[in-house]
């Protein structure tokens, strides 16, 4: 069964499990994974550190043009994200950055500059690349088009286990606000909205966990290429 070349798209809004799904499938086919969101909080953590207002498009426009964004793959396949050869793999994780980063997001600018290097890191195929326009914009041609879902309340528990397990204090009820107000910019904004492809496949992970998804999405894949 010959996998090699496909571009798989993975969607869905925040806390659905979409990056463990999509870098689990990723291994499990021996492809490269590609955290799109993880480039749009690298322009957000420079743009606070460079004290760039989230209201100034063309300053956000032009840090994004000219940010040097690499990912690599460690040894123990976890994806490190470095912004001009420094590491801050942790420091886009931080809550500060979940709470501006749909504000770079909706940047038309923005979004214009990095689908324009996500579509190269995909040229070659064999890519498993997950995000929130993967399907409708950055890689309409994708061999299969996958949006996660989940309860808003599940995505804030699952959310909220991440960060506790950084270290961080979480009051579920504020998370599950700032959850709610990020799928609102994200669906509502002009630019690339937050929306399941025409084609895509719908999978609500509520009350399923990342392996079993992921074994619903190889099992989809192999059964259509045979």
């Amino acid at each position: 069964m010959m996998f090699l070349g496909l571009k798989i798209a993975i969607d869905g809004p925040a806390g659905a499990g979409k990056s463990t799904v999509a870098k689990k499938l990723a291994c499990r086919l021996g492809f490269l994974y590609i955290d799109t969101g993880a480039m749009y909080r690298a322009v957000t953590y420079e743009a606070l550190l460079k004290g760039v207002s989230m209201e100034d498009e063309i300053a956000l426009t032009d840090l994004a043009r000219n940010i040097n964004i690499t990912l690599s793959v460690d040894p123990d396949n976890e994806t490190r994200i470095f912004v001009d050869l420094m590491e801050v793999t942790r420091e886009i994780r931080e809550p500060v950055i979940s709470r501006h980063v749909s504000l770079v997001a909706r940047v038309s600018g923005v979004r214009r500059e990095l689908v324009r290097l996500q579509q190269q890191m995909a040229a070659a195929g064999g890519v498993v690349m997950e995000g929130r326009d993967i399907g409708t914009v950055v890689l309409p041609d994708a061999d299969f088009k996958f949006y996660l879902t989940a309860s808003p309340l599940e995505r804030a528990k699952r959310r909220a286990r991440e960060l506790e397990e950084n270290g961080h204090r979480i009051d579920l009820d504020q998370l599950a606000g700032e959850i709610a107000e990020r799928d609102k910019i994200d669906s509502t904004r002009v630019t690339d909205p937050l929306r399941p492809a025409t084609e895509a496949e719908i999978i609500d992970c509520s009350a399923v966990d990342a392996e079993q998804v992921v074994q619903m999405i190889v099992e989809k894949v192999a059964g259509r290429i045979g």
